[in-house]
This record gives C-alpha cells, sequence and structure tokens, in this order.
C-alpha cells in the first residue's frame, strides 16, 4: 500500500472507476439513477491533499482508500474499495490496516469510519459491511442523520438514509 504522489495525478481516473464500479454495486438502490460515488477532479484533488493510498498487483491498482485526520485526535478513513476480483484476498484488510498504521504513527488515538444505510429497509452488502467492521474492532459510536451532516448529498438519495459511525481505540495513550 503506497499515497499516490501528486506527481501520478494520472491515476485519478482509474481510481474513480474503480470507486464508482465498486460503489454501483455496493450501495445499489441507495442513489438515483445515474449518481456515482466520485469524480476524476475530486480523486485528483483527493491525490493532491495526500488523501489517496492504493493497492497494486502487477501496477494495476487493486485498491484503494481516502485517509485524513479530523479533529481531536481521531484518523478516519473512507472511499475503502478492492477491485471485485480480488476480493477475498485480503486486499481491503491491507488498505484498513494501511490506514490504521499511517493514523498511529501520527499519534492519532482512534480510527472512524461512516457507512451510509437506507434507514428504512436492509441493505445486504452494508450488512456485510458492518459485520465485517465489527470483526476487525470497529464499534458503533453513534448514528448521524445524512440531512444534517451532508445535505447536497440528499437530492441525489433513492431513499432516506443515515450513515453509521464506527470507531476503533488504536490504543495510545493520551499525550
Amino acid at each position: 500500500m503506497t499515497f499516490v504522489p501528486a506527481d501520478e495525478a494520472g491515476l485519478a481516473a482509474e481510481i474513480a472507476d474503480l470507486v464508482n464500479r465498486v460503489y454501483a454495486e455496493a450501495e445499489a438502490g441507495i442513489w438515483a439513477e445515474g449518481a456515482t460515488r466520485t469524480t476524476e477532479a475530486e480523486v485528483v484533488d483527493l491525490i493532491h491533499a495526500g488523501q489517496i493510498a492504493v493497492a497494486r498487483s502487477d501496477k494495476r491498482v487493486v485498491g484503494a482508500v481516502r485517509i485524513q485526520q479530523l479533529d481531536d485526535g481521531v484518523g478516519e478513513f473512507g472511499m475503502l474499495v478492492a477491485a471485485p476480483e480480488e476480493r477475498g484476498t485480503g486486499v481491503g484488510r491491507d488498505l484498513v490496516s494501511f490506514a490504521e498504521h499511517w493514523a498511529s504513527e501520527r499519534g492519532l488515538k482512534s480510527m472512524q469510519l461512516e457507512l451510509l444505510v437506507p434507514r428504512t429497509w436492509t441493505h445486504p452488502v452494508k450488512e456485510f459491511l458492518r459485520g465485517w467492521y465489527t470483526r476487525i474492532g470497529y464499534r458503533v459510536v453513534r448514528t448521524g442523520s445524512l440531512d444534517e451532516a451532508y445535505p447536497a448529498l440528499v437530492p441525489h438519495l433513492a431513499c432516506p438514509c443515515d450513515f453509521v459511525i464506527f470507531q476503533k481505540d488504536l490504543g495510545r495513550a493520551p499525550a
């Protein structure tokens, strides 16, 4: 796993395509027709901000994750994807481990992620992810309302959604 250097912003289209392909399946029924998870321009901005890490196999991007530092000593990862043909090989787990290690190196006390979930029905991929995140040590700390936190996204939804916020203690004593 490596962060994408700013001079490799040419990878943005490949990363955006992977993210959008994976999220189209993982969030089927959640977004209105034609909605995408990200754009090449957004990925370029995230690369320039030093927030995108990728997993490669034979120079091909097979996974990606966005990593950032929030306030109060908390790291966050999101936009986690593994290429469909790589599922079950540990790419996702390796990217999460990379994110956690990055946060620990910076003295951050915990790592956070947000999981978008439909409010009125159970999405099978979201339930799988909820179980997976729990198995690797993440715990639900609260549920947030998408309308309050991300109002610009609400018109793009196919159904009402919330986001479940998970955190994992990284085992560091407070400084």
